[in-house]
Parts: structure tokens; C-alpha cells; sequence
């Protein structure tokens, strides 16, 4: 089942004002799928989400490195795991095993983790509800529209 949560519309200079909103319905979830053009903005929202939660570590692409590592105290000062994830270079699901992103995937499905996830097309069978999908679009040189949902 699919259920929008979130729909909003944001530029470079609102996307923190637009983070905050994300993250007011987003945080109780563990995996986020993000989807997008190239070039939409999916790592950059993704760097000021983790500016928001004060990540501790260097936010960077994972495109190379396929999985990035960050902490960030939560509640009570608890650490706090997110694997930032490009799966844009892989060729399919068989593969991302492979390179141990459904171990990724279900340590934040136990609630050990969060799972930030670029290019989630490339292999979608990974994937178990409950999840959030975050579509992000275009709408101009320096306008996003972003829908958040659920899939259940």
C-alpha cells in the first residue's frame, strides 16, 4: 500500500526550511528511497538532512564508494548509524547483495540503523515495506518538488 505523507516545493534557499518539514515526518522511519533525475538534488538534500541531525562525520558522495558511514547523536545521546548509499553504478539487485547493502538495509529495518538510498530503481527488490520513497523533481533551474511516501 502507498500513502503520501509529504508533498512540498523548495530552492537552494529553502531547503533547510524544507529539511526540517522532511524530518518532522520522516524521522520515525528507518529506510528512505531516493529517486530522482540526475542532477535533481538527491545528495544535496541528502547533505543538509545530515547537517540537521549534526552527523559528526564528512558528508560526501557515495558514488564510488557505493556506502558512506555517518553518526549522529539521537535522543538521550545515542549513536545514531546512517548508510548514505548510491546504487547508481550497479547493474542489479544480484549485485548490491554482493557488496552487502541488504545487510545495510536490514540494520536499519531492525532499528540499529537509517538508510539513505540513491538511485533505489537500480535495485528495488532490497527493499521491504515499510519504507519511505522521496521522489524529487525538477521544476525549474532552481526549484525541487518533493513527494513523500510511504510504502506499506
Amino acid at each position: 500500500m502507498e500513502t503520501e505523507l509529504l508533498r512540498l516545493s523548495y530552492s537552494l534557499d529553502t531547503i533547510d526550511t524544507a529539511v526540517r518539514s522532511f524530518w518532522k515526518t520522516a524521522g520515525r522511519y528507518r529506510v528512505f528511497a531516493f529517486s530522482g533525475d540526475m542532477g535533481a538534488g538527491k545528495t544535496t538534500f541528502i547533505h543538509h538532512l545530515c547537517d540537521h541531525l549534526k552527523v559528526h562525520d564528512v558528508v560526501s558522495s557515495p558514488t564510488f564508494a557505493l556506502i558512506n558511514e555517518y553518526h549522529f547523536a539521537g535522543t538521550g545521546g545515542t549513536d545514531n548509524m546512517i548508510f548514505h548509499m548510491d546504487w547508481y553504478r550497479l547493474r542489479n539487485s544480484e549485485e548490491a547483495f554482493n557488496a552487502g547493502m541488504e545487510d545495510c538495509v536490514d540494520q536499519a529495518r531492525t532499528g540499529n540503523a537509517f538508510c539513505l538510498i540513491e538511485w533505489p530503481e537500480k535495485a528495488k527488490e532490497l527493499l521491504h515495506a515499510p519504507y519511505l520513497w522521496v521522489s524529487i523533481n525538477v521544476t525549474s533551474p532552481t526549484e525541487r518538488d518533493m513527494s513523500l511516501t510511504l510504502i506499506s
